[in-house]
């Protein structure tokens, strides 16, 4: 919100019955918001209402959302204070277009998504003024409708908005997620963080997709593991070179991060299992994008996009 009134949301929109936005949907209605969830595939919607979103592992609840729709455009008739993206990245531009025809001054819309970039995907269709960015540092998988296994929880979890006349508004959504127990902070250099999340997945996610094999496996693995070396190395050298501060200590954090890494599958092998779309684009491809305007070859990012982009084709 403009000015220096605080910014206090008592309504939020869930787009996404997935993993990722079945935890924050259920974290928001524990904490005694109005929380609305929406996707369009039903059967993902009708357990959040009741018996209600269970969640398993390294975080354990059950709560029931305030309601479900399955169209994005009847959010207009329910006014939330905040939309919270939680979708695929690839299906960013069809949601903005939507949002276009009821976004209000002093609603704000968050990317809650793993990639690079995903915010200004918003932006460019809504503006800076209500998008912010946000960093999640949860690993999720979903074992059935709005039923989701947490296999590890690491806040604080940190948001930034894109235009400083919203400062306050992030501010208020941090408390509110924090309120609730997802514990966020507000930050200055969400794009730094953005980018050393970008690696991490980036480095893990397509290996583990093209070769099925789990995280753990991948990292344990002494041919495997080359691979993923490499990809840290080649994206590191794309973020400096692009004048992005990952730090000078980020090769080993990675290593020894990816290197503790629990014997599950990434989504993205979930994805390909089970046929759908992956974020591919907004990981790898971004680092070849990036790579190409700072005039850095990437031969790795570029295989492991291609490859994953063949197995999406099947």
């Amino acid at each position: 919100m403009k000015g220096k009134s605080e910014f206090n949301p008592q309504t939020f929109a869930v787009v996404g019955a997935g993993p990722v936005g079945c935890i924050v949907a259920a974290f928001l209605a524990r904490g005694g918001y109005e929380v609305i969830l929406c996707d369009v595939i039903t059967d993902l919607l009708t357990p959040a209402m009741d018996p209600g979103i269970i969640i398993e592992g390294a975080e354990n609840l059950q709560q029931k959302v305030s309601r479900t729709i399955t169209n994005i455009d009847e959010l207009a008739t329910h006014d939330p204070d905040v939309i919270i993206i939680t979708v695929k990245a690839h299906a960013l531009p069809l949601i903005a277009s939507a949002i276009e025809g009821f976004v209000r001054d002093g609603m704000y819309v968050v990317s809650w998504q793993n990639g690079i970039d995903t915010e200004l995907e918003l932006s460019k269709i809504l503006g800076k003024g209500p998008v912010m960015r946000a960093v999640v540092n949860y690993g999720c998988g979903l074992i059935g409708p709005a039923h989701v296994r947490i296999p590890f929880h690491h806040p604080p979890h940190y948001i930034q908005e894109l235009d400083p006349a919203s400062h306050r508004a992030a501010d208020g959504i941090a408390k509110a997620f924090s309120k609730c127990g997802l514990q966020t902070e507000h930050t200055d250099e969400i794009i730094s963080m953005v980018w050393r999340k970008a690696v991490l997945n980036s480095c893990m996610n397509p290996v583990c997709a093209v070769t099925g094999l789990t995280m753990s496996r991948v990292m344990n693995d002494p041919i495997v593991y080359q691979t993923v070396d490499n990809l840290v190395k080649e994206c590191l050298k794309v973020a400096r070179a692009n004048e992005i501060n990952v730090g000078w200590e980020f090769y080993p954090h990675a290593m020894e991060y990816m290197g503790d890494a629990g014997d599950h599958k990434p989504s993205m092998l979930m994805d390909i299992e089970a046929n759908r779309r992956t974020e591919i684009d907004f990981m790898n491809g971004k680092f070849v994008a990036y790579g190409k305007r700072a005039g850095i070859d990437t031969p790795f990012n570029h295989t492991l996009w291609t490859l994953v982009k063949g197995l999406e084709s099947k």
